[in-house]
């Protein structure tokens, strides 16, 4: 048995590397710069609309917080659905991870995944909505598996929706679940430094199950409610926590961000190599970080956006471009000048001082301000993350096996979904997270091939908004909110 599960590890790792090797990270970078090319770089052109309608309009418009429909969640609630599964222990712990392993400059690189990744993103998010339709409860459903089945279609598309959605099952019980109480576990053993790893682990387990069940069996009403109310306060937790820290390192801020740009572009910044394959290195590790953090270009949560009530398809894809800026250049960045000002790494190589990487570092580096209460900081913001994250997974794992199996045999999933949380706290599961990153990944591939093959409907969709909503110039024009006329006269008829 153990000859055969070191093949299928030998096979996986193989897999891996291609799924998320240099060619596949270019076809995500490169999906996101054309998005931003055709439609004029929107991100930056339009920040400002993005902004007051999207978060900086949650307090002046109602409607942004309160669905009427009874079938919906708000724009706001999908939003945190989505932040739910995006702002993960990857945001503190892959950070750190990528400083060490790519050195300071895979900062930078991160940055320009997240700015290209907000249009891939907006592209996901519009077609979501332009090809979601009513399940069977009559609630909204959509993700990549709709946009590929009828907006590629021609054979290939309704494959691909399938392959799609088999991968997104199979990594949320890996990466959206094992891995993420895999995290906590560990977290809270290091806190809990006297007691019994296993021990801990199963307690952790029995309870992460518990609350968990209380909120999936639920349905998306419930999960919505919850992260509306969870997202927000582990987020601001975690950013109150790092800027203490760059308050009292402020003298560090400047030589932080002078290691970030030298080590992107200084032969002799990044560690791993020398001459171009050492920038090679940071480019790779940086956006590695930045799509694992805000999972532009794999189509996940896509599937949380197109259960809001919104009408117009581009109103949707603001919040996704919020969404990235939110997890990666806001989150991201928190723990990456954290790591770069506790003076715990070289700021030329990002080799930690002590030798520690991932977890430890980052526990480390809040400790050096904190004191002991940095690893108490550290356990309880991964913690939320991890759980926040195993919340959205769930979702997108109904609603994948929703498109294979039905929506009566959604609970199945839902059981399955908590009994893998039990075997991640009894079993040694890194096989099976392993197993599910690649899965993961290659969510990434039928998606991407949708959205470039719908872009030119994409860059249609944003021009028809443009004219109505921004410009001003064709009001009356006849607005594109759906595929289907049937759905787009419902959407029509439908109060504000």
């Amino acid at each position: 048995m153990d000859k055969i599960l070191q093949v299928i590890a030998g096979v996986n790792d193989k897999v891996n590397g291609v799924v998320w090797g240099v060619p596949a990270l270019a076809l995500l970078i490169g999906t996101g710069l054309l998005i931003s090319l055709l439609t004029g770089f929107f991100q930056f052109r339009k920040f400002g609309y993005v902004w007051s309608h999207t978060i900086g309009g949650i307090f002046k418009k109602k409607e942004l917080r309160e669905s009427k429909d009874k079938k919906a969640i708000s724009q706001f609630q999908s939003l945190c659905t989505a932040l739910s599964a995006t702002i993960g222990t990857g945001n503190v712990v892959g950070v750190a991870y990528a400083i060490t392993m790519g050195g300071p400059g895979a900062g930078v690189w991160m940055w320009l995944a997240a700015i290209l990744g907000m249009m891939t993103h907006y592209a996901e998010n519009v077609l979501g909505i332009y090809y979601r339709r009513r399940n069977k409860a009559g609630e909204w459903s959509g993700g990549a598996m709709y946009y590929l089945k009828d907006g590629v279609g021609r054979g290939v598309g309704p494959v691909l929706a399938v392959l799609f959605s088999l991968f997104a099952i199979l990594a949320s019980f890996g990466i959206g679940n094992m891995g993420q109480f895999a995290s906590i576990a560990e977290s809270i053993s290091t806190v809990a430094q006297t007691a019994d790893p296993n021990t801990v682990s199963l307690v952790v387990g029995i309870v992460v199950i518990l609350l968990t069940g209380l909120v999936i069996l639920g349905g998306i009403k419930r999960i919505a409610t919850t992260n509306e109310k969870l997202v927000p306060f582990m987020a601001i937790f975690y950013i109150i926590g790092s800027v203490i820290i760059l308050v009292v390192n402020c003298r560090q801020i400047g030589p932080a961000f002078a290691s970030i740009f030298r080590g992107a572009f200084n032969f002799k910044a990044a560690a791993g190599g020398v001459g171009g394959a050492v920038i090679a290195n940071a480019m790779t590790w940086g956006f590695k970080r930045g799509v694992f953090s805000n999972e532009a270009g794999l189509g996940s949560s896509v599937m949380a956006h197109s259960a809001s009530n919104v009408k117009e398809p581009v109103e949707q894809g603001l919040w996704g471009i919020f969404e990235v800026f939110a997890d990666t250049i806001i989150v991201c960045t928190c723990t990456a000048l954290v790591v770069l000002t506790s003076g715990v790494v070289n700021l030329e190589t990002g080799e930690s001082f002590s030798g520690v990487t991932k977890l430890a570092l980052a526990t480390e580096a809040f400790s050096k301000t904190f004191g002991s209460f940095g690893g108490i900081f550290i356990a309880i913001a991964v913690s939320l993350f991890a759980f926040s994250t195993i919340l959205g997974w769930s979702f997108y794992g109904v609603k994948a096996w929703e498109y294979v199996f039905g929506t009566k045999s959604t609970v199945i999933y839902k059981i399955l979904f908590l009994a893998m949380i039990l075997v991640g706290a009894t079993v040694d599961t890194s096989l099976a997270i392993d197993l599910s990153d690649t899965f993961n990944g290659l969510m990434a591939i039928p998606n991407l091939i949708g959205v470039v093959c719908l872009s030119g409907l994409v860059v249609k969709i944003t021009k028809n908004y443009t004219r109505r909503k921004i410009k001003k110039t064709a009001p009356d024009e006849k607005p594109m909110l759906s595929y289907s006329e049937d759905i787009q006269k419902e959407i029509e008829a439908r109060a504000d």
